[in-house]
């Protein structure tokens, strides 16, 4: 048996650089106050990663690929605890007295947050009874609990939530999973934790804060959500377009704040049971995947009645085997009964104040009965409807979203309010619908994303009537790659079977070449044909032909913002093209960093004067400070806005006698040595580089993109928002990973990760919009500019340059130009 050990004299806190700010220098100190003889270590962002390197190796693809730096900061700690062991404290944590008591004969000590953080909306749709947080930690070096850790991390780091990917979600899950032999001591909150964080203190009220007890205070500042994601650390409130009508008569139309709801519940409010009624016989798989759905469910105070019919009783054995109370069973012999008269079974033995359709063929999104009943009562409804659902046909490997209508099968009702079904065999809900919506106030979401409808081919409908709905679907995914995106995102929150998952494609060339489109004056070649600006084509293209050489004068040209772990790199890649040094230029702008760029800029000033023809240096403050995580529709314009305005400045202090100019994103990790060399071989005036995320792998950069032929007749108004277009991933467009199959490609808009442009363009008057120009802005805005100059752009699909998928840091954007999350999941909220 190991002999064991304790706790070592050692506190480990992480910065991100030794420039500690006061308030949190305030908190550090009285850990060395109240433990003298310990020893101290602040580790920054380059010890950690240094240390990693050293260390754990292993763990670097991980890592270096988390898209925001709390999750670095989280999954540092679980690695300095290992190694060295020793007590982890955040920077926002006071010492109030000598915590060596609390340690002395322990291995390994963690503590609780407040049983009120539990109780909170976000935590209790991750399923958290009970939260251990990560923000207080003390450890033996070696502690087997940590290798178990590291496991967890690695199978957790595709999850874009910091809380449940690395923070305190992850941790409890690694607690409650932890092997035997490996549980930690787990301190009460009042000992580390008495205070509540501010969302918590908002919901349910101050608490008064026994410090006899405590021996530290957690403040809860959240340092590292102030960019990212607000004080909770996540992003939660969710606002869901509505529209209600009294007696068929349209009342009011606008947005439902739907936390606003579940601040009530939290606070005590009344929270009536909802009976969810679902019919079955004989088809025992789907109705199991079914009450998945239903034990998944935010919403606590609900019962699932299932009324059966079938001639066996697998569905009895299930139930049983689950033994949950809140699943009631109701059995009748197959006597070939209506499902009208079956749904008014269900009806009569719900103990529920209200009922919703619960059928067993199709698919529940955990906060369906949460959201829909926060809706009836924020809006003082009878019912809630969906108006749009989402389509799924496996067979046919199509997804969609509906058009608009009422959707019977969404339908959450008072009881009292619910008329009798009809004894029909099909259809027997439409008339009950019609009649809630006549008879009383209802309620509208255009949140599809809460019910799946899907055709498995023993429906109660037929084929052709499935046929009519996808006919009429706002937004259809039936293209390989298209369409296993939006399975493997819908996956991520419904309980599907592995077979009913397809393996990603192979990326072929989804768009023939046939289909490209051509000429830039085609109604096709717009989303918007209408705000087509006549050609005001320029009497020649621009001589595109190289020097006899080879090797025409080029700048290149990147914009900065808290870029300074990516430069060096960035310049090894640059020293590296094999365009020679003599006829290469460089300029360089930096804005609103906060991690030493500008200095390492300058540092770098007299090797960069010596390597390249020559050299700019730019500083330009934009006051870029985003409100909300830089993937929100919300800040889009802001942030690209910023971005284009750096471009143009950059452009106009650099550009002196060069032919071509290369916009090159500082965060883009890898290019090939020719790259200047193979786009310069398109002789083209504009060609933009394929940014992937790895070699071979899916497009990062998807402001490149093809539209789709039909894309001229589509309703583009309802993805504008802050007066740019901002659809999903894959509406009308094709991406280019989607067309390696062609060497070259027309496109209908460009990134700027590796994006080459001739001089003269630039000279002529090609800027980057930083307001909406047709409704598209910046690099986008760019293309439409070039466009109606009478220039096309292409993109060459097999030269690829690579941008990990974490935006990181880098361009002023901070993303590059990534897509927006709501374009990676390809979910529409609106």
């Amino acid at each position: 048996m190991p002999e064991k050990r304790g706790i070592a004299p050692l506190i480990h806190q992480t910065w991100k650089n030794t420039d500690v700010p006061q308030e949190w220098r305030t908190w550090s100190e009285s850990w060395r106050r109240h433990h003298p003889d310990w020893e101290y270590r602040l580790w920054t962002d380059e010890d950690n990663r240094a240390f990693l390197e050293e260390h754990y190796a292993w763990f670097l693809p991980v890592y270096d690929g988390y898209p925001e730096p709390i999750k670095r900061a989280d999954a540092i700690r679980y690695f300095l605890l290992d190694h060295f062991g020793g007590l982890y404290v955040d920077m926002d944590f006071e010492c109030l007295r000598p915590v060596t008591g609390l340690l002395s004969g322990k291995e390994l000590v963690l503590g609780l947050e407040p049983g009120e953080h539990a109780r909170l909306p976000w935590s209790r749709r991750n399923g958290m009874r009970r939260i251990v947080c990560n923000a207080f930690m003390a450890s033996r070096p070696g502690h087997p609990f940590w290798s178990h850790v590291h496991r967890q991390l690695v199978g957790a780091h595709t999850l874009s939530d910091p809380l449940g990917a690395t923070g305190p979600f992850f941790l409890t899950r690694a607690v409650d999973s932890a092997p035997e032999g490996c549980s930690p001591t787990l301190l009460e909150a009042d000992v580390l934790y008495p205070k509540l964080s501010p969302a918590a203190a908002e919901l349910f009220g101050p608490r008064q804060v026994d410090l006899d007890r405590a021996h530290a205070v957690h403040h809860w500042s959240g340092s590292w959500d102030r960019e990212d994601s607000g004080a909770t650390g996540v992003s939660t409130r969710r606002q869901v377009s509505f529209w209600t009508s009294q007696d068929l008569q349209p009342c009011a139309h606008g947005l439902v704040d739907l936390d606003a709801q579940r601040r009530r519940w939290a606070a005590g409010s009344p929270a009536p049971t909802v009976s969810c009624l679902m019919v079955t016989k004989d088809r025992l798989p789907l109705a199991e995947r079914a009450i998945r759905c239903f034990l998944a469910q935010t919403y606590s105070r609900a019962e699932l009645v299932v009324v059966d019919d079938g001639a066996d009783g697998a569905i009895e054995d299930h139930v049983r085997d689950l033994a949950d109370e809140r699943i009631r069973l109701h059995r009748l012999p197959p006597e070939g009964r209506t499902l009208g008269e079956l749904r008014n079974i269900a009806v009569d033995l719900a103990t529920g104040s209200y009922v919703c359709q619960w059928d067993d063929d199709d698919l529940y999104d955990p906060e369906r009965i949460e959201v829909q009943l926060a809706a009836v009562l924020a809006l003082d409804a009878t019912a809630c409807f969906l108006a749009r659902e989402r389509l799924w046909w496996p067979a046919r490997r199509t997804m969609a979203i509906s058009g608009v209508r009422v959707w019977e099968g969404s339908m959450l009702c008072a009881k009292e309010a619910l008329p009798r079904y009809p004894q029909l065999r099909r259809g027997e809900d439409s008339p009950v619908a019609e009649a809630v919506v006549r008879g009383g106030r209802t309620v509208s979401l255009d949140a599809p994303e809460l019910y799946t409808y899907v055709f498995h081919g023993a429906n109660t409908f037929d084929e052709p009537h499935f046929t009519s709905l996808f006919d009429a679907a706002t937004q259809v995914w039936s293209t390989g790659s298209a369409y296993v995106d939006q399975v493997h995102a819908m996956a991520a929150r419904l309980p599907l079977d592995s077979a009913d998952v397809p393996e990603a494609d192979v990326p072929e060339a989804d768009v023939p070449e046939a289909d490209v489109p051509e000429a830039e004056d085609t109604a096709e070649n717009t989303p918007d044909p209408s705000a087509r600006v006549p050609h005001a084509r320029r009497p020649a293209p621009v001589y595109v032909h190289a020097d006899a050489d080879g090797h025409p004068p080029l700048l290149v040209l990147t914009p900065l913002k808290d870029a300074a772990a990516f430069l060096p790199r960035y310049l090894d890649n640059l020293r590296a093209l094999d365009h020679p040094r003599d006829a290469l230029s460089v300029g360089l702008l930096e804005g609103d960093s906060r991690d030493g760029t500008w200095q390492a800029l300058q540092d770098a000033l007299p090797a960069l004067e010596a390597d390249f023809r020559r050299v700019t240096l730019v500083r330009r403050h934009f006051g870029l400070r985003l409100t909300g995580p830089r993937w929100e529709r919300s800040v889009q314009r802001q942030r690209r806005s910023a971005l284009a305005m750096a471009r143009n400045h950059l452009l106009s202090r650099a550009l002196a006698d060069e032919r071509w100019v290369l916009w090159l994103d500082v965060d883009v990790t890898d290019h090939p040595a020719d790259l200047v060399q193979r786009l310069l071989g398109a002789r083209e005036e504009i060609v933009a580089a394929h940014c992937v995320t790895e070699p071979g792998g899916p497009s990062f950069d998807l402001n490149t993109f093809v539209l789709h032929p039909d894309a001229g007749a589509l309703d583009w108004d309802r993805w504008l928002r802050d007066g740019i277009l901002q659809p999903p991933k894959g509406f009308a467009r094709s991406y280019l990973d989607e067309l390696r199959g062609h060497e070259r490609v027309r496109v209908d808009a460009v990134g700027g990760t590796a994006l080459l442009i001739h001089a003269d363009l630039h000279r002529d008057g090609l800027v980057f919009p930083a307001v909406p120009y047709r409704r598209l802005i910046e690099t986008e805005g760019l293309a439409a500019l070039a466009q109606d100059m009478g220039v096309t752009c292409w993109a060459l699909p097999g030269v690829e340059v690579v941008h990990p998928a974490h935006p990181g840091g880098g361009p002023l954007s901070q993303a590059g130009e990534a897509a927006t999350e709501s374009e990676a999941r390809g979910v529409e909220r609106r």
